[in-house]
């Protein structure tokens, strides 16, 4: 029964808060009266059995207590008319746009907030990630992603912020926000910050569904574009990834005939109309994304692949979107152009940047730089301090794998 509830919760939560918050139009309430919705599905579907309609269920029950909570806090302005006001009402909806999920991202997304604090208040509550993992995303600790969260649900009830889309003239303060949760959640979907699996389906299908919403809502943005450009190429090579007793598989080992032809045109003509909407100067993160996806899903084999090119991109993605990770990622493309012994100079300088720190990535990459340079017991040591920093199990059998075998050698 803890699985169906469990379930549940990563299918529904989403969408039963999106509801909720639409009645009581308070985050904190909502998510209360959700909580609550989950405890008494734990205590009840073992006796009554699991609904055929979980959600719905949920969606219910949690409606039930937050209509029950507002009759509370209201019961003296009943006794005092004269004190009600109306809630006006809202203006219609964009064309296109009725996910419900979609209308609370960009409530959380307001640019009264910080963007980090926005984006990670949207993953938490509106996507259901837990903070830990919210937490690693933004490599930091999860205390101070909690006072981040806690920070920035306050200041949308104290600042008054309405549950609504948007007009258009409002989306572009707050479309890279709402670019950034999705793009997250795509990421935490293709690999689980921890656990026992390698994948979060579910969330990539919500990634999916908002990217296509978005696309729909905003058909000329180039970032929207290259946003879905990503979202179809992952789905793409998704098959790749696992070998048949479920073990990782890294991109130059993956069989390319397993991915889905396809999308991968999909993805590749929509990642060409974002950078044709732009110029390579002037793209933004996710246009430059998605070509860097386009480059790796189009070579035809690992050795094929057009490496000086993602190291162009790589640097242009850094000037507008500077991030350690990104270093990371341009300094392992770069060592297939330079050579890993310049390339792991350049890790060794990364590593004593503080946000690197307790990232697994780090010494997974110069782990394969070591490797490469044949300095198999280095590239071991390496590959057991990664296995020993992640948290996902599937990342670290395969990591603990590529040592072992390093010194069987």
């Amino acid at each position: 029964m803890t699985d169906a509830v469990a379930e549940a919760h990563r299918r529904g939560w989403a969408r039963v808060l999106a509801t909720v918050v639409r009645i009581t139009r308070d985050l904190d309430a909502a998510e209360d009266a959700v909580q609550d919705a989950f405890t008494a599905a734990v205590e009840r579907w073992p006796a009554q059995g699991v609904p055929d309609d979980t959600t719905a269920w949920l969606t219910t029950v949690a409606r039930n207590r937050a209509l029950d909570a507002m009759r509370r806090e209201r019961t003296l302005a009943r006794k005092l008319p004269l004190l009600m006001v109306p809630t006006p009402a809202e203006p219609d909806e964009p064309d296109g746009l009725t996910d419900e999920r979609l209308r609370l991202i960009f409530t959380c997304c307001h640019p009264a907030l910080a963007l980090p604090s926005r984006v990670a208040l949207t993953l938490r509550l509106v996507c259901g990630v837990p903070t830990p993992d919210v937490a690693r995303l933004f490599l930091v600790s999860q205390p101070t992603m909690a006072a981040r969260l806690t920070r920035a649900k306050k200041k949308i009830q104290a600042a008054g912020i309405p549950y609504r889309v948007p007009a258009a003239h409002e989306l572009p303060d707050r479309l890279p926000a709402v670019l950034a949760v999705v793009s997250l959640l795509l990421t935490e979907g293709h690999t689980a910050s921890r656990g026992e699996s390698l994948r979060q389906p579910e969330l990539i299908r919500t990634a999916t569904e908002l990217a296509e919403v978005l696309a729909e809502l905003m058909p000329d943005e180039a970032e929207v574009l290259g946003l879905l450009a990503t979202v179809r190429l992952a789905a793409a090579r998704g098959a790749g990834r696992l070998d048949d007793d479920g073990g990782l598989v890294l991109l130059s080992s993956q069989d390319r005939a397993s991915w889905d032809r396809g999308l991968i045109a999909d993805g590749c003509e929509l990642a060409a109309r974002a950078m044709r909407r732009t110029t390579p100067e002037r793209a933004g993160p996710y246009a430059l994304h998605a070509a860097i996806a386009a480059v790796h899903s189009e070579a035809p084999a690992y050795e094929a692949t057009d490496w000086a090119q993602i190291v162009t991109l790589y640097g242009l993605l850094l000037r507008v979107a500077p991030s350690p990770v990104t270093e990371l990622a341009r300094v392992a493309a770069w060592s297939h152009v330079a050579g890993p012994a310049a390339a792991l100079a350049e890790v060794t300088a990364l590593a004593a940047r503080p946000p690197l720190a307790g990232y697994h990535g780090l010494p997974a990459v110069r782990a394969d730089l070591l490797r490469r340079l044949g300095r198999n017991a280095e590239a071991a040591a390496s590959y057991r301090e990664a296995a020993a920093l992640t948290a996902n199990a599937v990342e670290r059998a395969f990591l603990l794998t590529q040592a072992t075998q390093l010194v069987a050698e």
